[in-house]
């Protein structure tokens, strides 16, 4: 026999998935920015969670970014020229946007929920995240290109409602590619641009999503009836 969801107080019901939309801030860190939150623009984005239980949940997430940054010193001509300076005098600028599709596995330091009773479910609990994607740079005059993505963060999540949370969640979001920073062909290039060639993901570029979110719970899970 079971329970009819209808017949339990909405404190009580855990729910299958949430949907919901993030908006903030992101910066990138590469060639031509090393400082963090420097060049700053505006990203947003759609998620879909499946909750695996109150601990533990997998988020999908698409989301739009702007990244740009600025250049102002020596670009090598050749990384051996033996230079004083490291080679001849440039200013770069670059502004690109990326499409960022990925998924990252949630773990939240307590359980996360109302009611629960014996399971010791809290309103607020932070959370780790660590997960695996793509990152597609386009626009800014150069090409496209696409990326493996690694994203790793923090968060920390709030119970509004029964079915209506909010949360604030940092990730930086590590990349294969040292085209992010793409300017248009023809122009210098920051490719190497001190002679240091790319392997895996030693001199490649990074961006950082810092955002806030709203999420709404749905399907919710059907109880067996105790009585």
């Amino acid at each position: 026999m079971y329970l009819l969801p209808g017949r339990l107080k909405a404190e009580d019901l855990e729910y299958k998935m949430d949907l919901g939309a993030a908006i903030g801030t992101c910066f990138y860190l590469g060639d031509a920015n090393s400082t963090p939150y420097a060049h700053m623009s505006f990203m947003g984005g759609l998620t879909a969670r499946r909750i695996l239980n109150p601990r533990m949940a997998v988020k999908m997430n698409i989301a739009m970014g702007h990244l740009r940054g600025t250049m102002d010193g020596f670009i090598p001509v050749d990384p051996l020229s033996g230079s004083i300076e490291g080679g001849v005098p440039a200013k770069v600028d670059f502004s690109r946007n990326v499409l960022d599709i990925g998924a990252q596995f949630e773990m939240n330091f307590w359980g996360f929920g109302l009611g629960g009773g014996y399971k010791d479910l809290k309103r607020i609990t932070p959370y780790a995240l660590a997960g695996i994607g793509m990152t597609i740079g386009m626009g800014g005059g150069a090409s496209a290109c696409g990326a493996l993505c690694l994203p790793v963060g923090v968060g920390v999540k709030y119970k509004l409602k029964p079915r209506l949370n909010i949360g604030f969640e940092w990730t930086m979001r590590f990349t294969t590619s040292d085209r992010l920073d793409a300017t248009p062909e023809g122009t210098t290039q920051l490719a190497h641009p001190y002679g240091i060639k790319s392997k895996g993901l030693k001199n490649k570029d990074c961006y950082n999503f810092t955002m806030v979110y709203l999420t709404y719970e749905i399907m919710p899970k059907l109880r067996k009836c105790n009585n």
